[in-house]
Order: structure tokens, then sequence, then C-alpha cells
């Protein structure tokens, strides 16, 4: 399995984050296959003010490039995500059609 944290920001308007919030309680079910196809075994977001985090794991074979390539062929994708793009915003250094920006770990710990 692998792990991958990403951050999002969202416009810091009320309107835009309540929008975000509420399109996420029911996601459609072409959404989550495509997310079961790429290889995601789990995803999960985070919202704190208008930053996002997504926790995301990926099975062995799971990469971006895969992911970006069947979403590219899928309409229903296409739509979601451009209507969820309305509500974000570009992070800072990344480029204009780039709004999730992957994390580095700089610290981990592990119970014996």
């Amino acid at each position: 399995m692998q792990t991958f944290i990403l951050i999002c920001d969202l416009k810091d308007e009320p309107e835009a984050i309540q929008a975000y919030v509420e399109c996420h309680k029911s996601v459609s079910p072409e959404i989550i296959e495509s997310i079961r196809i790429a290889g995601i075994v789990q995803m999960s977001i985070h919202r704190w003010h208008n930053r996002l985090t997504m926790i995301l794991v990926g099975d062995e074979n799971f990469s971006f490039e895969k992911k970006a390539k069947l979403d590219e062929s899928n309409p229903k994708v296409q739509e979601w995500e451009a209507f969820l793009g309305q509500y974000q915003t570009n992070l800072p250094g990344t480029p204009a059609n780039w709004r999730w920006a992957m994390t580095e770990k700089i610290f981990e710990y592990t119970a014996d």
C-alpha cells in the first residue's frame, strides 16, 4: 500500500466552503467507481477553515499518471472536477490547472 497526503485550498468564502462540503455528502456512484478502478483503496478529505487535506491510500498498482489517464477519458469525472473547481483556488507555486498539491513527509513515528 502507498499513502499520499495532498492539500488544496478552497476560496475563502463561506458559501464556497459550505457548497464544497455539501457536495461531498453524497458523491455519485460513478465517481466512487472511478476512485476504485484507479487503485485507491481508501480516501478521506479533512477541512480546517478553507484548507483541505486529502489522505489517499493506493494499492501497489496505483499511480497518479494512471489516475489522470482514467479521469481524462471519463466524462463524469471531468464534470465533477469542473464543478468542484469553482470552489477551489490554486496554492502558491502550483500550475494554473493544478489544485491539489502533494505534501512532503518530514517526520514519522512508529511505536515499537
